[in-house]
């Protein structure tokens, strides 16, 4: 079946990569097989299109529509990516990546000459779902992070970043800002699957981003003592476990007194582990998100101070560390108004969700588009989006880029 113009086609080609048969969904994490073998899967779509591709030192792949003529200055670019939460659905970051191939093929179906150039770019560890920083590639690109600390991040199997990317062929050396790149850009539009039920309550298939909400990430370490689970009584024990329960408990009270905030515990890790031992720590990961950047903080100092008394209780030891912190993100208001222009009928909705385009905010325009998700479900098998509304969303997104590479 032909995928020209067709970002479902181009979906169903992947749809049995990376699968997770015991979460369901997809784990498509950074240089992993099934992430490795969807960049591959990309390189060659684009490649077919004539697309001229490369790979930055950041890991971050560029496809470029060259324009007669033209120098790689002014470009206007698109894409998302594709890696994965553990368990995660086929249409966050992917559908991005497919839509953008598509549009180039529907706008070349309808003869547009770009007086600019279009690259369509990948940016890998998105979802910061193994290193622990979300957008480690646009944060790299633009300087937002330091590349010493990103080459000394460790995964969950003890293995650092300058490790892993070396074994998949990449020079972790080369990793860092490129501010040059990002001076010759002069748009940047990610359409993403929409995480939420914004447009599913507004019976529209497509809307415009507004806001990214402020979000951020910790880790909390909590030392005690381990033992054994029957001759231990309840009196001696400095049980870790217990603090974290603390943790879990005061981030939902904290949380869910400041309206429309988000909080979250979605990770924990209990060393050693046994059904039988008393814990010897616990790390457990906060998430937590509100469009005030003071009432996340407010949230988390809360939170910090209630795990220090409940450690102090039980003769523990607790520390909390930020890993990383996205300000609110309010999108460029020139760039969105002529997408506007092009898409008048469509909604401006915010999202809780951080995004790539979230980060290069701060350097260049960005603006995004999101498509309609009927379940509202993101990281999960149930996210989703519907055939027709997938196309809608190309549409839009070549009808966005077409006046942004013409005028």
């Amino acid at each position: 079946m032909s995928t020209h113009g067709d970002a479902n086609a181009l979906l169903a080609e992947i749809e049995s990569i990376g699968v997770d048969p015991e979460r369901g969904g997809y784990t498509r994490p950074v240089f992993s097989e099934p992430e490795l073998e969807l960049r591959e899967w990309f390189s060659r779509h684009a490649a077919a299109r004539g697309l001229t591709v490369e790979t930055d030192g950041n890991g971050i792949l560029w496809a470029w529509w060259d324009a007669d003529g033209a120098s790689r200055r002014d470009v206007i670019v698109t894409g998302s990516h594709l890696d994965s939460v553990p368990g995660g659905g086929n249409f966050d970051g992917p559908l991005g990546v497919a839509s953008a191939l598509a549009a180039v093929d529907l706008l070349r179906d309808r003869g547009i000459a770009p007086v600019r150039p279009l690259a369509v770019a990948v940016f890998p560890e998105e979802e910061g779902s193994r290193f622990g920083i979300a957008c480690l590639g646009s944060r790299l690109l633009a300087g937002v992070v330091a590349p010493e600390k990103v080459r000394a991040l460790r995964d969950e199997g003890g293995r650092s970043y300058a490790e892993v990317s070396a074994g998949v062929g990449a020079d972790p050396a080369t990793i860092g800002p490129d501010l040059e790149r990002l001076s010759a850009i002069s748009a940047f539009v990610e359409l993403h699957v929409e995480q939420g039920r914004g447009l599913a309550d507004l019976d529209e298939p497509v809307a415009l981003a507004g806001a990214i909400i402020a979000h951020g990430r910790w880790h909390v370490r909590i030392e005690g003592r381990g033992d054994h689970a029957g001759a231990t009584r309840m009196a001696d024990r400095q049980d870790p476990v217990v603090v974290a329960a603390e943790t879990i408990r005061s981030l939902r009270v904290h949380t869910l007194v400041v309206d429309d905030a988000r909080g979250t515990v979605g990770r924990i890790k209990v060393t050693p582990g046994g059904t039988n031992v008393i814990a010897s720590a616990v790390d457990l990961w906060l998430d937590v998100r509100h469009r005030s950047e003071e009432a996340v903080r407010r949230i988390v100092s809360e939170v910090a101070a209630a795990t220090g008394r409940a450690a102090e209780a039980e003769g523990c030891v607790a520390t909390v560390t930020e890993q990383s912190f996205s300000p609110t993100v309010l999108f460029d208001p020139s760039l969105r108004e002529r997408m506007q222009g092009v898409l008048p009928a469509s909604p401006v909705l915010d999202t809780g969700a951080g995004h790539d385009a979230g980060v290069l905010a701060e350097i260049i325009p960005t603006g995004m588009l999101f498509v309609r998700n009927p379940t509202g479900s993101s990281h999960t098998p149930a996210e989703t989006a519907e055939p027709d509304d997938v196309a809608a969303g190309v549409t839009a997104l070549a009808d966005v880029l077409e006046h942004l590479l013409t005028r």
